[in-house]
């Protein structure tokens, strides 16, 4: 605020040294002027014109920039044929735009299209960067537990598109409105803000001038600031409104899933990571897969999940067999809360809330879970796994971090709700497969 009033001195320092009106008004002109223009209905009607304009072009660009993005992440082709077109728009002078636009459509919606064309590859570059950059861990987890498309977009693109059309509209609000005002000055349709900017001009009204340029700053500004309001408040609600939407999907019965591998070997890109295995898990088992760091065993469970295709050997699962995981690394929506966490893939009839109060203290439950600690979060993760509408559970290394109180909470807590339903865990720490009850199978 002191800058601006510093700067506002200078401007009537200025104007106090040039000392004619005519050239250089001052502040204080400014300011008469705009009190006689505000009580008048002229006024508000000529803000109107140009701003429904102005944000109707912006709200089109948006919307057919957010479109476009999507469209062009999925398909090569579509990327290849607008990345030429928006570029010339980008690089193309307004003035020239308008112009062109003059001898097409007139003079009195110029200004809409003309912001339209400079929102539109404004937006739709950087909508592409985040849609590009998404991450593609989180991808895996949204298509292993069967995310529907409504989830996958609230709780998974949303935010990683998010920071990039903030930062992006951060300037291409303002400047919406620097490209509409300029289009109505070369334009000058009747009854907007740029028409009276020229006709200030003309009859050398110098203080109407300032005035109405004054204005053009504070209502772009309110606009921006209300846009980039509302943007900032999509997240994280669309993200809890994703997992208030699951509540209306109730538990399906188990399919009772039996995983068979014959000579199984897993790797990457046609390379075994691990000798070929044998084994059955029949519905109420659980495998311990035991090995040293590097052995294969995530390896080994990615293949199950249908994540990797096996290298050589025989997997027979059911076909519409639903997993659900702990992943070896951290795989949560930070700024959701832990039961939002666990919402997102449990059926209405799984309490989650209590489900997570046998591991969380309760404090942490309403957290969002960016500002857990390690352990806490893997138990979130653990909950999520155990609580979600899957018929086979997988577990990678699900209790790293854990102390030994509440390594054997977790323990308790996998045998208390894995409701006969065959878990592939692995692990480093024999005990574990002890206190589980389940088979030990060796990945070198």
């Amino acid at each position: 605020m002191l800058a601006v009033l510093f700067w506002i001195v200078v401007w009537q320092l200025a104007s106090m040294a040039v000392a004619s009106e005519f050239i250089l008004a001052g502040p204080l002109d400014a300011l008469r002027a705009l009190a006689r223009l505000v009580p008048t209905a002229a006024f508000w009607g000529q803000i109107a014109f140009s701003f429904f304009r102005i944000a109707a072009g912006t709200v089109v660009a948006y919307a057919l920039a957010i479109a476009l993005a999507a469209a062009a992440h999925r398909w090569a082709l579509v990327r290849t044929l607008a990345a030429p077109a928006l570029s010339a728009i980008k690089s193309t002078p307004v003035a020239c735009v308008v112009v062109v636009l003059l001898i097409w459509f007139g003079s009195r919606n110029v200004s809409a299209i003309a912001v339209f064309l400079m929102a539109l590859p404004g937006i739709y570059f950087p909508v592409l960067k985040g849609l590009d950059e998404l991450d593609p861990q989180m991808e895996e987890l949204f298509c292993l537990y069967r995310a529907d498309a409504r989830t996958r977009l609230l709780a998974h693109v949303v935010p990683g598109v998010m920071p990039y059309l903030v930062a992006a509209s951060a300037t291409v609000l303002p400047m919406s409105w620097k490209a509409g005002v300029a289009a109505e000055l070369i334009g000058v349709p009747d009854g907007s803000i740029g028409e009276r900017i020229y006709q200030a001009k003309l009859l050398l009204e110098t203080a109407d001038l300032f005035a109405w340029t004054i204005v053009v700053v504070l209502v772009a500004w309110v606009f921006e600031r209300a846009v980039l309001s509302a943007l900032n408040a999509c997240w994280p609600a669309a993200g809890r409104w994703a997992a208030l939407h699951q509540n209306g999907r109730t538990a399906a019965t188990p399919t009772g899933a039996t995983i068979v591998a014959r000579q199984l070997r897993a790797g990457h890109a046609g390379t075994a990571a691990c000798r070929a295995v044998d084994f059955e898990v029949a519905p109420g088992e659980i495998l311990c897969l035991m090995g040293s760091s590097g052995a294969g065993k995530t390896t080994m469970l990615s293949t199950i999940t249908g994540l990797l295709s096996p290298v050589s050997g025989n997997l027979s699962i059911p076909d519409e067999t639903r997993f659900a995981a702990v992943f070896q690394e951290t795989r949560l929506v930070d700024d959701l809360t832990p039961e939002e966490n666990v919402r997102l893939f449990a059926p209405r009839d799984r309490n989650a809330r209590a489900m997570l109060a046998e591991l969380l203290p309760q404090d942490a439950l309403g957290s969002p879970v960016r500002e857990l600690s390690g352990g806490q979060r893997r138990r979130v993760e653990l909950v999520r796994a155990l609580a979600a509408d899957a018929d086979v559970v997988l577990l990678d290394e699900p209790f790293t971090g854990l102390d030994g109180k509440t390594h054997q909470e977790a323990l308790a807590f996998v045998t208390r709700h894995l409701d006969g339903r065959p878990l592939i865990i692995s692990t480093h720490d024999k005990q574990d497969a002890l206190a589980l009850g389940g088979k030990i199978l060796a990945i070198s």
